[in-house]
């Protein structure tokens, strides 16, 4: 599996081989972008994006993501001919090697510091259902399907970190129709099971997750990294350690600039301008 060039920091002056990429007002854009094929991922895109959500843990120029795709659509999955065709060719050893280096990308957009808001148009299947269950908040146009089809090629439905994360969104039980049965939910029952935040018309679905990512940076962002973090750690933790947990985090953001500008902006009557320190 060949790997892409090393990403470059500040990720404003990386040029992506395999997804378009555009930074602008603190709001990393990523655009998954082989619309005629609905936008599947190959080795080469696996290998760049987990490469480009690592470095993002060093950027402290970009307090959002807003992942989408070209065409109309989000993400086919795996492409089937240059992916799941030389899966069937590989022996144990490699075709490990493979699966462990999908799960990179979960895990690198799991622990990226900014959240991450994925605009889903379309379809939405396969790896690209796991990349928008990886992200942090979900729009859906009124036309989005998303599918975990694994089961569809013979294969398990825990693939990707799915087991562990998707019954987090909407329930086991839920998670479990999906993940057996590889069939497609639809936005609006996406919606109504906590998978999407909300559904807003085609046209309007980028507009809407632009916005949303723009007043994401618009808050703190210490704050924001910080939320994020015990999000994710307190899967694992009992309620007891979950609230010791949280009143560090929370001592340590007391300490930060930001939460002095809010007080002297509420003391003044005005709206506080953070600055991310």
């Amino acid at each position: 599996m060949k790997h892409a060039n090393a990403v470059t920091l500040p990720v404003s002056t990386y040029t992506p081989a395999h997804f378009l990429l555009a930074v602008e007002g603190g709001i990393a854009r990523v655009t998954l972008n082989r619309p005629e094929k609905k936008n599947p991922l190959t080795f080469e895109s696996y290998r760049e994006l987990t490469d480009f959500f690592q470095a993002l843990a060093k950027d402290d120029s970009v307090g959002a993501v807003l992942v989408s795709g070209a065409g109309g659509n989000f993400s086919s999955g795996g492409d089937v001919f240059e992916i799941i065709g030389p899966l069937t060719r590989m022996n144990t050893k490699e075709l490990t090697a493979f699966t462990r280096m999908t799960g990179e990308l979960v895990k690198a957009m799991r622990a990226c510091p900014q959240p991450i808001v994925a605009a889903i148009d379309g379809i939405c299947a396969g790896a690209g259902a796991i990349m928008a269950m990886a992200s942090d908040i979900r729009l859906a146009s009124d036309r989005a399907k998303v599918a975990f089809l694994f089961n569809k090629v013979g294969l398990a439905g825990c693939d990707m970190g799915a087991c562990a994360i998707l019954p987090r969104i909407i329930g086991q039980g839920r998670a479990s129709e999906l993940l057996y049965t590889g069939r497609f939910m639809r936005a609006e029952e996406g919606e109504r099971w906590g998978f999407f935040s909300r559904i807003v018309s085609t046209n309007a679905l980028l507009d809407e997750a632009q916005a949303l990512a723009a007043e994401i940076v618009a808050g703190p962002g210490y704050a924001n990294t910080m939320t994020k973090r015990m999000l994710a750690m307190e899967w694992a933790m009992s309620v007891e350690e979950a609230i010791e947990a949280e009143a560090v985090a929370q001592a340590l953001c007391m300490t930060t600039q930001d939460f002095t500008r809010a007080y002297e902006a509420f003391a003044a009557k005005s709206t506080p301008v953070f600055k991310g320190d």
